[in-house]
């Protein structure tokens, strides 16, 4: 009794406000029902790595995947890599905004709760090296899977996979040169015990990086790898014949 006395008060004395607009939301620090509309959610993709397709191409996968199918099953994605999704991704993974990633992954979660299909043993985020992790002090793709996980009642281990290199930052490289750059670049540190493991990362963009953890991962046990993420960036798919 004393502690929802005190809930309603804190939210009565410190309001909410929307994250994007600043208008009160009455509910804690969140996004108001105007802005959660326009966001860019996704819609009809690709169903193995959700490059978005036309409308008329539900349930579908796009060509790329048809003629080179990547190592991993299936992708969930939330939203288009726009604004303002993409600069809400940038205050959490660059100015520690962690409540910014919590409302993101709160969303994700959502997403994947309502979705028809079996969840995951593992949850596995991508890993970042050392050198990467005490230059930025935490790791975005471990908050994200903190947070879902505990929504979905699933496993976490952050410490399953390892980077074994300090690749160079995939957002600076070339499509190519992305793949050529994570060849090899993780290893598994433990057993992998799960057959169905779900990836998490915060955005995808060439799908090089699922790739080549799912690829690890298959090799090393797993049956069934998804990927999740909070946006999808690139334009649209062709359709594969």
């Amino acid at each position: 009794m004393v502690y929802n006395y005190r809930s309603a008060l804190r939210k009565l004395l410190f309001p909410g406000h929307c994250r994007l607009c600043g208008c009160a939301t009455g509910t804690g620090p969140d996004l108001c029902q105007s802005c959660r509309c326009d966001l860019p959610w996704l819609g009809i993709a690709c169903e193995q790595c959700a490059r978005p397709l036309p409308a008329s191409h539900a349930h579908a996968l796009c060509g790329h995947c048809q003629k080179q199918p990547p190592a991993f099953d299936r992708t969930t994605a939330l939203f288009h890599y726009r604004p303002p999704v993409d600069q809400l991704i940038r205050r959490f993974k660059f100015a520690e905004e962690l409540q910014v990633g919590s409302l993101l992954s709160g969303l994700l979660a959502a997403r994947l709760a309502a979705r028809d299909a079996d969840l995951p043993d593992l949850l596995l985020p991508v890993p970042l090296h050392p050198a990467r992790l005490r230059s930025r002090g935490f790791n975005q793709a471990t908050e994200i899977a903190r947070h879902v996980g505990h929504k979905l009642e699933i496993a976490l281990d952050y410490r399953l996979c390892r980077r074994k290199r300090n690749t160079r930052a995939q957002s600076l490289l070339c499509p190519n040169a992305r793949r050529l750059n994570l060849r090899n670049a993780f290893a598994v540190c433990r057993p992998l015990e799960a057959l169905h493991v779900a990836i998490i990362d915060d955005v995808m963009t060439t799908g090089h990086t699922g790739n080549e953890l799912a690829r690890t991962i298959k090799q090393a046990g797993a049956a069934r790898v998804e990927v999740w993420v909070i946006a999808r960036a690139g334009g649209q798919g062709a359709i594969g014949r």
